[in-house]
């Protein structure tokens, strides 16, 4: 994937931003400053070492680590931080990675109100 594309919806009660796949950048921090949502995709650091080197590095380049989201997060502010597309991709089991897991090493770093999105939940 060269490209990763993510939106910000400004509406008159709020703004949300939707990141796409992708490793930390600034333009995604810059076009998160001030939302009041920010829904972003994550990976468990717990997970990453039960991968073969090939997916560790997939998740490198394509993905955003837990600990680096908390770093996103702690610059952006956003009143909500929705977890989704909780990437599992080379692991052992199927499924996304434990969310208790992934929403706890957010916690260690970001105190702000976390949680894990489902397709069709409402916030």
């Amino acid at each position: 994937m060269k490209d990763s594309f993510g939106f910000r919806f400004e509406t008159p009660d709020r703004t949300i931003v939707i990141s796409g796949d992708t490793t930390p950048t600034d333009a995604l921090i810059d076009n998160a400053r001030g939302c009041d949502v920010l829904i972003h995709e994550a990976y468990s650091v717990a997970s990453y070492g039960k991968l073969t080197s090939a997916w560790q590095e997939f998740r490198r380049t394509h993905h955003t680590s837990s600990k680096e989201l908390a770093a996103i997060a702690e610059r952006v502010k956003p009143c909500l931080l929705i977890l989704y597309h909780r990437s599992n991709a080379g692991g052992a089991e199927t499924g996304s990675d434990d969310e208790a897991e992934l929403v706890g090493e957010i916690r260690q770093f970001y105190k702000g109100n976390v949680m894990t999105g489902r397709d069709l939940e409402v916030f």
